[in-house]
């Protein structure tokens, strides 16, 4: 058995992909954000906080609402929270609803991997279908935010 690994092509890939990023990032004109990513899917919460981190984001995990709710009441920064819907004990929708009623200007992202939500189901997130790509992560970043200085 014969195994090769040719790291200096991936290597070379990798700085192709993170120059292209970077300069999508400076033309767009997003700054470094703090993120929170809730999720209860650990593997799901690391491939999530990954995409952010490579977009130029700070990162703060939470498995879970409760942990997340946690997490704002030591009053860290946090600049938006994406959500996973499907959770126990506190879905992403009564996650959002306990954020919005201590800070009303928080832009969430719901992501789900259910194709639609019971209609009049919790306040009017920005919906972002898993499984998801970084671009559509970036783009559901900018909409939230842009959605949210609108109001």
């Amino acid at each position: 058995t014969t195994a090769e690994v040719w790291l200096p092509a991936a290597e070379a890939m990798y700085d192709q992909e993170m120059a292209a990023g970077q300069k999508s990032r400076k033309d767009s004109g997003t700054h470094e954000l703090v993120v929170l990513a809730v999720d209860d899917d650990f593997l799901v919460r690391m491939g999530t906080a990954a995409m952010l981190e490579d977009l130029g984001h700070s990162v703060k995990e939470a498995s879970s609402g409760e942990e997340a709710l946690e997490i704002l009441a030591q009053g860290i920064k946090v600049d938006l929270v994406i959500t996973d819907q499907a959770m126990p004990r506190m879905t992403g929708v009564g996650l959002a609803e306990a954020i919005l009623a201590r800070q009303p200007d928080m832009p969430i992202i719901l992501a789900t991997g259910y194709a639609e939500l019971q209609e009049g189901l919790g306040p009017k997130l920005p919906r972002l279908s898993k499984p998801f790509s970084q671009e559509q992560l970036s783009v559901a970043m900018m909409d939230a935010l842009e959605v949210n200085k609108n109001h």
